[in-house]
């Protein structure tokens, strides 16, 4: 932008500006006028000086001035855009639309009168370009009323420019993000259908023929497929900070220690191994599975950063963020436990540091990674009110510390323990299964007659409540939640109204608001993300027949 420097500037703006401008003394005469009122009017800025603003309006436009707006000026000290004729040279009329500012002294005298003169002759024209003459105005004004404006004024007005350009570049940047993760995730999930699809086609051939040697090599890999979509689906959902989490009070020095096992699966012999456990550690509240994936992706990453080998620390520490740097990272100041991966690979530039988390940008060669590994770090981080951070130097190695808030609760830490079990039901337990889509309501039917339990699966909530006034011997609800017209948890909310000790399982793909409040299931919810494994969901209906009230 270029501002004003000297008086000829303002001289040049106050004369060209789009609108009509006068100044008039406190009994209406005008003691100046601009070039493009005189243009308008058709006569020159000599002959409009001296005379009053009311000589200039068609009759009816004087009357209504003095009887309506004249005393409006007295009492307000302003009007805002009144309809007015004003008559020109030839004796034409202009339609303008006019606004006035009495300027007092300090005794409460008027020392002068702004008026501002917007033709409207072309209507629609004035509608496009009214919030730029009123800013032109509004400046125009403030820099005749005051030529020595300060430096921290002019700094300010500059500011504020340069903000709303980085905005729109911000916005650019946003758009073409989008492109770019829209873009991946299609060719991710392409090539993960791609195996799903043929292998189940190639599946259903067999069996049409007969041949079944291979059928389950086929299965298998359509299986794989379907697991590793299902994989990048929580990923994307951990980057916007949607993934369902379960936080717990966690010991992230045990946690750490646990994973001793699968970390030296995943990282290979030619790669060194080092765990730093600080003593006296805080506990954190997260959840527990989340953060033990997080720690085996950053492990992953540094496995891949060290081709040829190289040495991988994990380290736990307390720490303390304070406001400066809470203020500069996006983060509550206060006591964090944080647990940090070292590797002593390639390092990153700073320039790649600075894209790292973005979805679907990777550095490895074609293949070899999604690209979100990092941004599922970082988003289950901000999930959980923390933080990560990236240190790394090209031919050093790399540092990704996770931050998350110290737990101050009295409870005992999780104790994490996997679970391979497929429990079974009986056919006595009869589940009350709802579903809209009609393909996963068969699935699930299926999927639960499998593990020994009896099923009525309905497609709607309002068939549901019928089926539990007339079948008093449902022992479980298992849900959908995104349905209509109500959905799965008002319609849990109902059946307790009349049995309050069924036990209830919930199911989605992806639920906002029903039965997850900012990214952490309500208190005593039992839930299955969709798609389920057959363990996962014989795991949750166990729990929730287990525990019910007997």
């Amino acid at each position: 932008m270029d501002i004003p420097q000297n008086v000829d500037d303002l001289l040049d703006l106050f004369e060209n500006a789009p609108c009509g401008y006068i100044s008039a003394a406190s009994d209406g005469r005008i003691i100046l006028a601009n070039r493009t009122l005189s243009s308008w009017l058709g006569m020159s800025a000599e002959k409009i000086v001296g005379r009053k603003f009311i000589e200039f309006l068609t009759m009816p436009g004087k009357i209504f001035f003095e009887t309506h707006f004249a005393p409006l000026l007295t009492m307000q000290g302003a009007f805002n855009e009144v309809a007015l004729d004003m008559v020109k040279a030839d004796g034409a009329r202009l339609p303008v639309l006019v606004n006035a500012v009495a300027r007092l002294a300090e005794d409460g005298a008027v020392n002068f009168i702004r008026i501002t003169i917007f033709n409207a002759t072309d209507r629609r024209r004035y509608e496009k370009e009214l919030l730029e003459a009123r800013a032109a105005s509004e400046r125009s004004a403030a820099a005749l009323k005051d030529l020595n404006a300060t430096l921290e004024e002019r700094i300010a007005t500059a500011v504020q420019e340069k903000t709303a350009a980085e905005s729109a570049l911000h916005q650019a940047q946003k758009i073409e993000a989008l492109g770019h993760l829209t873009g991946g995730l299609a060719h991710d999930f392409n090539n993960m259908l791609a195996v799903v699809i043929g292998g189940l086609n190639m599946a259903q051939r067999r069996i049409a023929r007969g041949a079944f040697d291979d059928l389950p090599k086929l299965l298998d890999a359509a299986l794989d497929g379907a697991n590793r979509a299902a994989t990048l689906t929580q990923r994307l959902l951990a980057f916007s900070r949607q993934q369902p989490l379960s936080p717990q009070a966690v010991d992230a020095n045990k946690l750490v220690a646990n994973m001793a096992e699968i970390l030296a699966s995943t990282l290979g012999e030619p790669i060194q191994k080092e765990t730093v456990l600080a003593a006296g550690l805080w506990r954190t509240k997260a959840d527990p599975n989340q953060l033990e994936n997080a720690v085996l992706n950053l492990a992953v990453n540094a496995r891949d950063a060290m081709p040829d080998g190289g040495k991988l620390t994990v380290e736990t520490a307390n720490a303390h963020i304070d406001e400066t740097y809470a203020a500069e990272h996006d983060i509550r100041p206060g006591q964090y436990v944080m647990i940090a991966v070292t590797d002593t690979g390639c390092g990153m530039p700073p320039d790649i540091i600075k894209k790292a988390i973005d979805p679907f940008f990777t550095t490895k060669p074609v293949g070899k990674g999604t690209g979100l590994g990092l941004s599922q770090v970082f988003g289950f981080a901000k999930q959980s009110n923390g933080h990560m951070k990236i240190y790394s130097e090209v031919g050093v190695g790399t540092t990704m510390k996770i931050y998350l808030p110290r737990d101050y609760g009295a409870g005992e830490a999780a104790q994490q323990q996997k679970d391979e079990s497929v429990p079974r039901g009986s056919s006595s337990e009869l589940i009350l299964l709802v579903e809209d889509d009609v393909s996963v309501r068969e699935v699930h039917t299926r999927m639960l007659e499998e593990l020994g339990y009896s099923v009525v699966a309905v497609d709607s909530p309002v068939t549901a409540l019928k089926v539990i006034d007339k079948r008093p011997d449902v022992k479980l609800l298992f849900t959908d939640i995104v349905m209509a017209p109500m959905n799965g948890r008002k319609l849990a909310d109902e059946i307790w109204r009349k049995r309050p000790e069924l036990p209830v399982v919930f199911t989605t793909g992806y639920s906002r608001n029903a039965v997850i409040h900012n990214g952490v299931l309500d208190e005593g919810i039992i839930f299955v993300q969709k798609p389920a494994a057959l363990g996962d969901l014989a795991r949750k209906v166990r729990m929730a027949l287990d525990h019910r009230p007997k």
